[in-house]
Protein backbone atom coordinates (compact mmCIF):
# COMPACT_ATOMS: atom_id res chain seq x y z
CA UNK A 1 0.00 0.00 0.00
CA UNK A 2 1.94 2.93 -1.06
CA UNK A 3 0.84 6.40 -0.05
CA UNK A 4 -0.08 8.85 -3.24
CA UNK A 5 0.26 12.78 -3.64
CA UNK A 6 -2.38 13.79 -6.25
CA UNK A 7 -2.32 17.30 -7.70
CA UNK A 8 -5.66 18.72 -7.94
CA UNK A 9 -6.96 22.75 -8.28
CA UNK A 10 -9.76 23.93 -5.92
CA UNK A 11 -13.40 24.15 -6.23
CA UNK A 12 -15.17 27.20 -5.50
CA UNK A 13 -18.56 25.91 -4.10
CA UNK A 14 -17.16 24.13 -0.96
CA UNK A 15 -18.57 26.27 1.68
CA UNK A 16 -20.02 24.27 4.48
CA UNK A 17 -23.78 25.55 5.39
CA UNK A 18 -25.77 24.84 8.08
CA UNK A 19 -24.97 20.80 8.43
CA UNK A 20 -21.94 20.64 6.27
CA UNK A 21 -21.53 20.39 2.38
CA UNK A 22 -24.33 19.37 0.84
CA UNK A 23 -24.75 18.96 -3.00
CA UNK A 24 -26.05 16.78 -5.55
CA UNK A 25 -24.99 13.46 -6.42
CA UNK A 26 -23.27 14.58 -9.45
CA UNK A 27 -21.46 17.15 -8.39
CA UNK A 28 -19.64 14.87 -5.06
CA UNK A 29 -18.91 12.61 -8.22
CA UNK A 30 -16.74 14.55 -9.94
CA UNK A 31 -13.01 13.54 -9.83
CA UNK A 32 -11.21 15.43 -6.84
CA UNK A 33 -14.39 17.13 -5.24
CA UNK A 34 -15.02 14.93 -2.60
CA UNK A 35 -11.18 14.24 -1.98
CA UNK A 36 -10.22 17.88 -1.95
CA UNK A 37 -12.85 18.53 0.99
CA UNK A 38 -11.66 15.55 3.11
CA UNK A 39 -8.32 16.92 2.81
CA UNK A 40 -9.17 20.68 3.25
CA UNK A 41 -10.81 19.16 6.60
CA UNK A 42 -7.48 17.36 7.60
CA UNK A 43 -5.77 20.39 6.86
CA UNK A 44 -7.06 22.07 9.46
CA UNK A 45 -6.52 19.49 12.33
CA UNK A 46 -2.85 20.19 13.36
CA UNK A 47 -3.24 16.91 15.49
CA UNK A 48 -4.47 14.51 13.90
CA UNK A 49 -1.51 12.40 13.60
CA UNK A 50 -2.57 9.03 15.47
CA UNK A 51 -5.94 10.33 16.60
CA UNK A 52 -8.73 7.85 16.43
CA UNK A 53 -11.73 9.14 13.69
CA UNK A 54 -15.27 7.95 13.68
CA UNK A 55 -16.84 7.48 10.03
CA UNK A 56 -20.45 6.62 8.62
CA UNK A 57 -23.63 7.67 6.93
CA UNK A 58 -26.74 7.22 6.11
CA UNK A 59 -26.60 4.80 3.36
CA UNK A 60 -27.63 7.07 0.70
CA UNK A 61 -26.42 6.74 -3.26
CA UNK A 62 -22.87 7.30 -2.63
CA UNK A 63 -22.36 6.50 0.90
CA UNK A 64 -19.97 3.43 0.30
CA UNK A 65 -18.23 4.62 -2.21
CA UNK A 66 -17.10 7.29 -0.62
CA UNK A 67 -16.49 5.84 3.09
CA UNK A 68 -13.83 3.84 0.80
CA UNK A 69 -12.51 7.13 -0.43
CA UNK A 70 -12.29 8.59 2.74
CA UNK A 71 -10.97 5.40 5.00
CA UNK A 72 -8.09 5.59 2.32
CA UNK A 73 -7.24 8.97 2.59
CA UNK A 74 -7.73 8.91 6.78
CA UNK A 75 -4.85 6.06 6.46
CA UNK A 76 -2.15 8.43 3.75
CA UNK A 77 -3.16 11.46 6.44
CA UNK A 78 -1.74 9.84 9.47
CA UNK A 79 -4.79 8.68 11.80
CA UNK A 80 -4.28 6.12 14.13
CA UNK A 81 -7.45 4.77 13.95
CA UNK A 82 -10.78 4.73 12.49
CA UNK A 83 -14.07 3.23 13.67
CA UNK A 84 -16.41 2.99 10.88
CA UNK A 85 -20.06 1.35 10.93
CA UNK A 86 -20.79 -1.88 9.25
CA UNK A 87 -21.88 -1.38 5.58
CA UNK A 88 -20.50 2.28 6.58
CA UNK A 89 -23.36 2.91 8.27
CA UNK A 90 -24.05 5.05 11.10
CA UNK A 91 -26.73 7.32 12.48
CA UNK A 92 -26.06 11.01 13.01
CA UNK A 93 -27.18 10.43 16.61
CA UNK A 94 -25.18 7.15 16.69
CA UNK A 95 -22.15 8.86 15.20
CA UNK A 96 -22.25 11.20 18.03
CA UNK A 97 -22.68 8.64 20.65
CA UNK A 98 -19.80 6.29 19.56
CA UNK A 99 -17.33 9.43 19.34
CA UNK A 100 -18.29 10.73 23.25
CA UNK A 101 -18.27 6.91 24.53
CA UNK A 102 -14.63 6.15 23.03
CA UNK A 103 -13.08 9.55 23.32
CA UNK A 104 -12.38 9.87 19.77
CA UNK A 105 -10.62 13.18 18.28
CA UNK A 106 -14.22 14.10 15.59
CA UNK A 107 -16.36 12.03 12.73
CA UNK A 108 -17.03 12.12 9.47
CA UNK A 109 -20.80 11.77 8.71
CA UNK A 110 -21.80 11.23 5.25
CA UNK A 111 -25.60 12.54 4.96
CA UNK A 112 -27.85 14.98 3.29
CA UNK A 113 -30.64 14.76 6.37
CA UNK A 114 -34.03 14.59 5.45
CA UNK A 115 -32.95 15.35 1.13
CA UNK A 116 -33.95 12.80 -1.49
CA UNK A 117 -31.52 10.22 -2.13
CA UNK A 118 -30.62 8.00 -5.25
CA UNK A 119 -28.59 8.79 -8.59
CA UNK A 120 -30.20 11.52 -9.05
CA UNK A 121 -30.73 13.05 -5.32
CA UNK A 122 -28.43 15.03 -2.74
CA UNK A 123 -25.18 13.64 -0.97
CA UNK A 124 -23.24 15.86 1.91
CA UNK A 125 -20.42 15.07 4.34
CA UNK A 126 -19.60 17.20 7.85
CA UNK A 127 -17.20 16.88 10.43
CA UNK A 128 -18.10 16.54 13.90
CA UNK A 129 -15.76 17.50 16.24
CA UNK A 130 -14.55 15.41 19.56
CA UNK A 131 -17.38 16.70 22.17
CA UNK A 132 -19.43 14.95 19.29
CA UNK A 133 -21.35 17.85 18.04
CA UNK A 134 -20.93 19.77 14.61
CA UNK A 135 -17.57 21.48 13.68
CA UNK A 136 -18.07 25.75 14.77
CA UNK A 137 -18.38 28.22 12.25
CA UNK A 138 -14.42 28.90 13.20
CA UNK A 139 -13.60 25.13 12.22
CA UNK A 140 -15.80 25.32 9.10
CA UNK A 141 -14.46 28.32 8.11
CA UNK A 142 -11.21 27.44 8.04
CA UNK A 143 -12.21 24.16 5.84
CA UNK A 144 -13.84 26.90 3.48
CA UNK A 145 -10.56 28.47 3.41
CA UNK A 146 -8.88 26.07 2.36
CA UNK A 147 -10.85 24.55 0.13
CA UNK A 148 -9.92 27.80 -1.91
CA UNK A 149 -6.62 27.15 -1.99
CA UNK A 150 -5.87 23.12 -2.09
CA UNK A 151 -3.34 22.25 -4.81
CA UNK A 152 -2.72 18.65 -3.82
CA UNK A 153 -4.22 15.31 -1.99
CA UNK A 154 -2.74 12.25 -0.05
CA UNK A 155 -4.73 8.86 -0.56
CA UNK A 156 -3.46 5.26 -0.58
CA UNK A 157 -3.37 3.13 -3.67
CA UNK A 158 -6.50 2.29 -5.41
CA UNK A 159 -5.61 -1.25 -4.83
CA UNK A 160 -6.55 -0.83 -1.75
CA UNK A 161 -8.73 -3.80 -0.21
CA UNK A 162 -11.39 -2.54 2.16
CA UNK A 163 -14.08 -5.16 3.45
CA UNK A 164 -16.77 -3.00 5.48
CA UNK A 165 -19.21 -6.10 6.07
CA UNK A 166 -17.47 -8.12 8.22
CA UNK A 167 -17.61 -6.74 12.19
CA UNK A 168 -13.33 -6.48 13.69
CA UNK A 169 -10.06 -5.10 12.97
CA UNK A 170 -7.81 -4.52 10.01
CA UNK A 171 -5.26 -2.69 8.40
CA UNK A 172 -5.18 0.06 5.91
CA UNK A 173 -1.18 0.60 6.19
CA UNK A 174 -0.19 1.88 9.31
CA UNK A 175 -3.82 2.82 10.09
CA UNK A 176 -6.22 0.33 12.05
CA UNK A 177 -9.62 0.47 10.50
CA UNK A 178 -12.35 -1.19 13.47
CA UNK A 179 -15.70 -2.30 11.80
CA UNK A 180 -18.31 -1.65 14.37
CA UNK A 181 -21.87 -2.43 14.73
CA UNK A 182 -23.57 0.48 14.28
CA UNK A 183 -26.51 0.14 16.70
CA UNK A 184 -24.88 -1.21 19.72
CA UNK A 185 -23.28 1.88 21.28
CA UNK A 186 -26.41 3.72 20.95
CA UNK A 187 -28.27 0.86 22.27
CA UNK A 188 -26.84 1.19 25.23
CA UNK A 189 -27.08 4.71 25.81
CA UNK A 190 -30.71 4.91 25.67
CA UNK A 191 -31.15 1.70 28.29
CA UNK A 192 -29.16 4.24 30.34
CA UNK A 193 -31.80 7.33 29.87
CA UNK A 194 -35.40 5.77 29.95
CA UNK A 195 -37.15 3.20 31.67
CA UNK A 196 -37.18 0.76 29.61
CA UNK A 197 -39.47 -2.10 32.06
CA UNK A 198 -42.35 0.74 31.66
CA UNK A 199 -42.36 0.91 27.70
CA UNK A 200 -41.87 -2.48 27.58
CA UNK A 201 -44.87 -3.42 30.15
CA UNK A 202 -46.60 -0.44 28.04
CA UNK A 203 -46.70 -2.88 24.58
CA UNK A 204 -47.60 -5.99 26.74
CA UNK A 205 -50.28 -3.98 27.83
CA UNK A 206 -51.68 -4.03 24.38
CA UNK A 207 -50.18 -0.56 23.34
CA UNK A 208 -49.79 -0.05 19.57
CA UNK A 209 -47.20 2.13 17.76
CA UNK A 210 -46.11 2.80 13.81
CA UNK A 211 -42.39 3.63 13.32
CA UNK A 212 -41.64 4.63 9.90
CA UNK A 213 -37.96 4.77 9.35
CA UNK A 214 -38.93 6.18 5.75
CA UNK A 215 -36.17 3.52 4.17
CA UNK A 216 -33.51 5.43 5.91
CA UNK A 217 -30.76 4.41 8.72
CA UNK A 218 -33.00 4.31 11.42
CA UNK A 219 -34.57 1.41 10.69
CA UNK A 220 -32.25 -1.08 12.02
CA UNK A 221 -32.22 0.80 15.13
CA UNK A 222 -36.02 1.14 15.21
CA UNK A 223 -35.81 -2.93 14.96
CA UNK A 224 -33.10 -3.50 17.55
CA UNK A 225 -34.83 -0.89 19.76
CA UNK A 226 -38.56 -0.94 19.63
CA UNK A 227 -39.39 -4.67 18.55
CA UNK A 228 -36.25 -6.78 19.90
CA UNK A 229 -35.70 -4.65 23.49
CA UNK A 230 -38.63 -3.01 24.60
CA UNK A 231 -40.89 -6.34 22.65
CA UNK A 232 -42.98 -3.98 19.92
CA UNK A 233 -44.68 -6.44 18.00
CA UNK A 234 -43.07 -7.13 14.43
CA UNK A 235 -44.40 -4.77 12.09
CA UNK A 236 -44.35 -2.08 14.13
CA UNK A 237 -41.27 -0.58 12.28
CA UNK A 238 -42.46 0.31 7.99
CA UNK A 239 -40.23 1.26 5.68
CA UNK A 240 -37.48 -0.15 7.67
CA UNK A 241 -34.61 -1.65 5.48
CA UNK A 242 -32.56 1.09 4.63
CA UNK A 243 -32.24 1.84 0.78
CA UNK A 244 -29.93 4.23 -1.42
CA UNK A 245 -32.86 6.28 -2.96
CA UNK A 246 -34.81 6.15 0.08
CA UNK A 247 -37.45 3.89 -2.05
CA UNK A 248 -38.07 6.75 -4.05
CA UNK A 249 -39.64 8.65 -0.92
CA UNK A 250 -38.19 12.04 0.03
CA UNK A 251 -37.14 11.27 3.86
CA UNK A 252 -38.40 14.15 5.19
CA UNK A 253 -40.32 13.38 8.28
CA UNK A 254 -43.35 15.71 8.25
CA UNK A 255 -47.02 15.70 6.75
CA UNK A 256 -46.05 16.75 3.55
CA UNK A 257 -43.75 13.87 3.36
CA UNK A 258 -44.61 10.97 5.45
CA UNK A 259 -47.92 10.48 3.90
CA UNK A 260 -48.36 6.34 4.42
CA UNK A 261 -47.85 7.15 8.34
CA UNK A 262 -50.50 10.08 8.46
CA UNK A 263 -53.02 7.26 6.54
CA UNK A 264 -52.13 4.70 9.12
CA UNK A 265 -52.39 7.16 12.15
CA UNK A 266 -56.16 8.52 10.42
CA UNK A 267 -57.45 5.44 9.82
CA UNK A 268 -59.95 3.49 11.98
CA UNK A 269 -57.47 0.70 13.26
CA UNK A 270 -54.77 3.79 14.03
CA UNK A 271 -52.24 2.58 16.63
CA UNK A 272 -52.01 4.91 19.65
CA UNK A 273 -48.69 5.87 19.03
CA UNK A 274 -46.87 7.10 15.69
CA UNK A 275 -43.42 8.08 14.84
CA UNK A 276 -40.93 8.79 11.94
CA UNK A 277 -37.56 9.71 11.85
CA UNK A 278 -35.19 11.31 8.63
CA UNK A 279 -32.83 10.05 6.47
CA UNK A 280 -29.60 10.12 9.09
CA UNK A 281 -32.25 9.65 11.78
CA UNK A 282 -31.64 12.68 14.09
CA UNK A 283 -35.16 14.39 13.05
CA UNK A 284 -38.50 12.73 14.04
CA UNK A 285 -42.74 13.54 13.87
CA UNK A 286 -44.82 12.85 17.20
CA UNK A 287 -48.56 11.59 16.04
CA UNK A 288 -51.44 10.28 17.99
CA UNK A 289 -54.08 8.89 16.83
CA UNK A 290 -55.65 11.31 14.40
CA UNK A 291 -53.48 14.05 16.33
CA UNK A 292 -50.24 15.92 14.59
CA UNK A 293 -47.80 16.98 17.48
CA UNK A 294 -45.97 19.97 16.06
CA UNK A 295 -41.93 20.19 16.62
CA UNK A 296 -42.02 22.93 18.61
CA UNK A 297 -45.11 21.79 21.35
CA UNK A 298 -43.02 18.56 21.35
CA UNK A 299 -40.22 20.11 23.04
CA UNK A 300 -42.59 22.25 25.01
CA UNK A 301 -43.88 19.42 26.63
CA UNK A 302 -40.97 16.93 27.18
CA UNK A 303 -39.98 19.54 29.22
CA UNK A 304 -42.59 20.33 31.20
CA UNK A 305 -42.62 16.75 31.35
CA UNK A 306 -39.03 15.67 32.14
CA UNK A 307 -38.76 14.62 35.75
CA UNK A 308 -40.69 11.83 35.27
CA UNK A 309 -37.93 10.03 33.05
CA UNK A 310 -35.23 8.85 34.54
CA UNK A 311 -32.61 10.80 32.57
CA UNK A 312 -33.90 13.92 34.33
CA UNK A 313 -35.35 12.77 37.40
CA UNK A 314 -32.87 15.90 38.97
CA UNK A 315 -34.75 18.38 36.80
CA UNK A 316 -33.19 20.19 34.05
CA UNK A 317 -30.90 23.15 33.95
CA UNK A 318 -32.06 25.05 30.89
CA UNK A 319 -33.44 25.12 27.88
CA UNK A 320 -32.30 26.18 24.41
CA UNK A 321 -34.65 26.31 21.07
CA UNK A 322 -33.40 28.14 17.74
CA UNK A 323 -34.77 31.57 17.27
CA UNK A 324 -37.33 30.38 14.48
CA UNK A 325 -38.85 27.50 16.99
CA UNK A 326 -41.85 28.84 18.78
CA UNK A 327 -42.28 30.23 22.47
CA UNK A 328 -43.68 27.20 23.86
CA UNK A 329 -40.51 25.89 25.20
CA UNK A 330 -39.77 29.78 26.90
CA UNK A 331 -43.16 29.34 28.39
CA UNK A 332 -42.19 26.18 30.26
CA UNK A 333 -39.01 27.58 31.19
CA UNK A 334 -40.02 30.05 33.00
CA UNK A 335 -42.82 28.25 35.03
CA UNK A 336 -40.04 25.83 36.09
CA UNK A 337 -37.57 29.02 36.88
CA UNK A 338 -35.18 27.89 34.33
CA UNK A 339 -33.35 29.86 31.23
CA UNK A 340 -34.39 29.26 28.19
CA UNK A 341 -31.91 30.18 25.59
CA UNK A 342 -32.75 31.93 21.77
CA UNK A 343 -30.15 30.72 19.40
CA UNK A 344 -29.48 30.87 15.46
CA UNK A 345 -30.77 27.56 13.62
CA UNK A 346 -28.04 24.59 13.28
CA UNK A 347 -27.33 22.39 16.24
CA UNK A 348 -23.64 23.40 16.69
CA UNK A 349 -24.81 26.73 17.96
CA UNK A 350 -26.21 24.35 20.72
CA UNK A 351 -22.97 22.47 21.32
CA UNK A 352 -21.40 25.57 23.99
CA UNK A 353 -24.67 25.53 25.72
CA UNK A 354 -24.58 21.87 26.10
CA UNK A 355 -20.68 21.61 27.01
CA UNK A 356 -20.93 24.25 29.89
CA UNK A 357 -23.63 22.90 31.32
CA UNK A 358 -26.41 25.55 30.94
CA UNK A 359 -29.37 23.35 29.03
CA UNK A 360 -30.25 19.99 29.24
CA UNK A 361 -32.92 20.26 26.49
CA UNK A 362 -33.10 21.82 22.92
CA UNK A 363 -34.87 21.54 20.20
CA UNK A 364 -35.47 23.32 16.19
CA UNK A 365 -38.73 23.89 14.67
CA UNK A 366 -37.51 21.52 12.02
CA UNK A 367 -38.37 17.73 13.77
CA UNK A 368 -35.12 18.29 15.65
CA UNK A 369 -35.18 17.05 19.46
CA UNK A 370 -32.26 16.43 21.56
CA UNK A 371 -30.68 16.47 24.72
CA UNK A 372 -27.08 16.57 26.89
CA UNK A 373 -26.54 12.45 26.03
CA UNK A 374 -24.88 13.76 22.55
CA UNK A 375 -23.91 16.69 20.21
CA UNK A 376 -26.50 16.08 18.03
CA UNK A 377 -30.81 16.10 17.88
CA UNK A 378 -31.74 12.63 17.84
CA UNK A 379 -35.21 11.39 16.01
CA UNK A 380 -35.50 7.82 17.81
CA UNK A 381 -34.15 9.38 21.35
CA UNK A 382 -37.30 12.09 20.88
CA UNK A 383 -39.21 9.07 20.09
CA UNK A 384 -38.33 6.76 23.25
CA UNK A 385 -38.79 10.22 25.46
CA UNK A 386 -42.16 10.13 24.41
CA UNK A 387 -42.83 6.15 24.90
CA UNK A 388 -41.91 6.46 28.76
CA UNK A 389 -44.07 9.20 28.82
CA UNK A 390 -46.83 7.25 27.61
CA UNK A 391 -46.17 4.71 29.76
CA UNK A 392 -45.75 6.45 33.43
CA UNK A 393 -48.82 8.96 32.70
CA UNK A 394 -51.30 6.60 30.85
CA UNK A 395 -52.63 9.25 29.09
CA UNK A 396 -52.48 8.96 25.19
CA UNK A 397 -50.62 11.55 23.03
CA UNK A 398 -53.38 13.77 22.81
CA UNK A 399 -54.48 14.36 26.13
CA UNK A 400 -51.22 15.08 27.30
CA UNK A 401 -51.14 17.88 24.28
CA UNK A 402 -54.48 19.38 25.35
CA UNK A 403 -53.23 19.30 28.96
CA UNK A 404 -50.08 21.18 28.00
CA UNK A 405 -52.34 23.48 26.02
CA UNK A 406 -54.52 24.37 29.39
CA UNK A 407 -51.68 25.16 31.29
CA UNK A 408 -49.56 26.79 29.21
CA UNK A 409 -51.74 28.23 26.34
CA UNK A 410 -51.29 27.54 22.48
CA UNK A 411 -48.43 28.22 20.59
CA UNK A 412 -50.02 28.17 17.14
CA UNK A 413 -47.37 27.90 14.75
CA UNK A 414 -46.78 26.94 11.00
CA UNK A 415 -43.68 27.33 8.57
CA UNK A 416 -44.32 28.03 4.59
CA UNK A 417 -41.61 26.86 2.40
CA UNK A 418 -41.08 28.82 -0.94
CA UNK A 419 -38.63 26.12 -2.59
CA UNK A 420 -36.36 26.78 -5.54
CA UNK A 421 -35.88 29.98 -5.68
CA UNK A 422 -33.51 31.98 -7.67
CA UNK A 423 -30.80 32.65 -5.34
CA UNK A 424 -30.07 35.99 -6.57
CA UNK A 425 -34.04 36.64 -6.28
CA UNK A 426 -34.00 35.05 -2.90
CA UNK A 427 -31.51 37.44 -1.73
CA UNK A 428 -32.63 40.59 -3.16
CA UNK A 429 -35.87 39.65 -1.61
CA UNK A 430 -34.11 39.68 2.22
CA UNK A 431 -31.98 42.65 1.14
CA UNK A 432 -35.57 44.50 0.82
CA UNK A 433 -36.56 43.51 3.89
CA UNK A 434 -34.25 44.07 5.75
CA UNK A 435 -34.19 47.70 4.03
CA UNK A 436 -37.57 48.22 5.76
CA UNK A 437 -36.76 47.34 8.97
CA UNK A 438 -35.95 51.10 10.40
CA UNK A 439 -39.69 51.69 9.47
CA UNK A 440 -41.27 48.37 10.72
CA UNK A 441 -42.03 49.05 13.82
CA UNK A 442 -44.56 50.28 15.52
CA UNK A 443 -46.78 49.51 12.41
CA UNK A 444 -50.24 49.03 12.45
CA UNK A 445 -51.07 45.73 10.54
CA UNK A 446 -54.65 45.35 10.84
CA UNK A 447 -57.01 42.71 13.03
CA UNK A 448 -55.71 44.05 16.04
CA UNK A 449 -51.84 43.32 15.09
CA UNK A 450 -49.42 46.16 15.40
CA UNK A 451 -45.51 45.45 15.14
CA UNK A 452 -43.43 46.09 18.31
CA UNK A 453 -39.88 45.35 17.11
CA UNK A 454 -38.66 44.25 13.67
CA UNK A 455 -35.06 43.41 13.91
CA UNK A 456 -32.35 41.23 11.99
CA UNK A 457 -31.65 38.28 14.16
CA UNK A 458 -27.98 38.50 15.80
CA UNK A 459 -26.73 36.34 18.61
CA UNK A 460 -23.43 36.66 21.35
CA UNK A 461 -22.89 33.21 22.59
CA UNK A 462 -22.95 33.71 26.28
CA UNK A 463 -20.27 30.70 26.43
CA UNK A 464 -17.20 31.90 24.12
CA UNK A 465 -18.30 35.59 23.16
CA UNK A 466 -18.66 34.60 19.81
CA UNK A 467 -21.41 36.73 17.47
CA UNK A 468 -23.60 35.71 14.70
CA UNK A 469 -25.31 38.03 12.94
CA UNK A 470 -27.81 38.11 9.69
CA UNK A 471 -29.33 35.14 11.00
CA UNK A 472 -32.95 35.97 9.96
CA UNK A 473 -35.75 39.16 10.24
CA UNK A 474 -37.76 38.83 12.75
CA UNK A 475 -41.41 40.61 13.21
CA UNK A 476 -42.46 40.90 16.77
CA UNK A 477 -46.06 41.85 17.78
CA UNK A 478 -47.66 43.38 20.53
CA UNK A 479 -49.49 40.33 21.64
CA UNK A 480 -46.91 37.56 21.55
CA UNK A 481 -47.09 36.99 17.71
CA UNK A 482 -44.09 36.64 15.52
CA UNK A 483 -43.35 36.25 11.60
CA UNK A 484 -39.69 34.93 10.74
CA UNK A 485 -37.83 35.23 6.79
CA UNK A 486 -34.74 33.21 7.07
CA UNK A 487 -32.71 31.27 3.79
CA UNK A 488 -32.36 27.85 4.57
CA UNK A 489 -28.83 26.51 4.27
CA UNK A 490 -29.48 22.73 4.01
CA UNK A 491 -30.86 22.62 -0.12
CA UNK A 492 -28.99 22.16 -3.41
CA UNK A 493 -31.07 23.78 -5.41
CA UNK A 494 -31.48 27.27 -5.57
CA UNK A 495 -32.79 28.99 -2.67
CA UNK A 496 -35.49 28.07 0.22
CA UNK A 497 -36.83 30.72 2.40
CA UNK A 498 -38.47 29.62 5.27
CA UNK A 499 -41.64 31.74 6.84
CA UNK A 500 -42.39 31.22 10.17
CA UNK A 501 -45.62 32.22 11.58
CA UNK A 502 -46.46 31.95 15.58
CA UNK A 503 -49.98 33.42 17.47
CA UNK A 504 -50.18 32.27 21.21
CA UNK A 505 -53.19 31.68 22.11
CA UNK A 506 -54.21 31.89 25.98
CA UNK A 507 -58.08 31.42 25.55
CA UNK A 508 -58.26 27.38 25.77
CA UNK A 509 -62.32 27.95 24.35
CA UNK A 510 -59.92 28.73 21.13
CA UNK A 511 -57.78 25.73 21.03
CA UNK A 512 -58.90 23.64 18.15
CA UNK A 513 -58.79 26.06 15.24
CA UNK A 514 -57.00 24.45 12.71
CA UNK A 515 -53.36 25.89 12.17
CA UNK A 516 -53.57 27.65 9.19
CA UNK A 517 -56.95 29.07 9.57
CA UNK A 518 -55.45 30.48 13.09
CA UNK A 519 -52.34 32.07 11.61
CA UNK A 520 -54.32 33.44 8.57
CA UNK A 521 -53.82 36.84 9.57
CA UNK A 522 -50.47 36.41 9.81
CA UNK A 523 -49.80 34.86 6.67
CA UNK A 524 -51.44 37.75 4.55
CA UNK A 525 -49.16 40.13 6.72
CA UNK A 526 -45.83 38.29 5.49
CA UNK A 527 -46.62 38.07 2.11
CA UNK A 528 -47.58 41.77 1.89
CA UNK A 529 -44.69 42.88 3.93
CA UNK A 530 -41.99 40.66 2.67
CA UNK A 531 -43.74 40.57 -1.30
CA UNK A 532 -42.53 37.06 -1.64
CA UNK A 533 -45.24 36.23 -4.99
CA UNK A 534 -43.67 39.59 -6.50
CA UNK A 535 -39.79 38.35 -5.60
CA UNK A 536 -40.20 34.74 -6.02
CA UNK A 537 -42.74 34.49 -9.04
CA UNK A 538 -44.41 31.87 -7.26
CA UNK A 539 -48.15 31.96 -6.09
CA UNK A 540 -47.86 29.72 -3.49
CA UNK A 541 -45.48 27.59 -1.01
CA UNK A 542 -43.85 24.79 -1.95
CA UNK A 543 -44.49 23.04 1.14
CA UNK A 544 -46.61 23.78 4.60
CA UNK A 545 -45.87 22.22 8.09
Amino acid sequence: MTIQTIPTQPFNDQRPGTSGLRKKVSVFQQPHYLENFVQAVFDVLPDRAGQTLVLGGDGRFHNRAAVHTILRMAAANGFGKVLVGRKGLLSTPALSAVIRKHGCFGGIILSASHNPGGPDGDFGIKYNIANGGPAPEKVTEAIFARTRVIDEYRILSAETTIDLDTLGIQTLGDMVLEVIDPVADYAELMEQLFDFDAIRAWFAAGGRMRFDAMNAVGGPYAHALLEGQLGAPAGTVINGEPLEDFGGHHPDPNPAHATELIALMSGQHAADFGAASDGDADRNMILGRHFIVTPSDSLAILAANATRIPAFRDGLRGIARSMPTSCAADAVAAALGIPCHETPTGWKFFGNLLDAGKVSLCGEESYGTGSDHIREKDGLWAVLFWLNLLAVSGQSVAALVRAHWARFGRHYYSRHDWEGIPSAQADALMAALRAQLPTLGGRDCGAGLCIEQADDFAYNDPVDGSLSTRQGVRLIFTNGSRIIFRLSGTGTEGATLRVYLERFEPDSRQHELPAQQALAELIRIAEDIAAIRAHCGMQAPSVIT
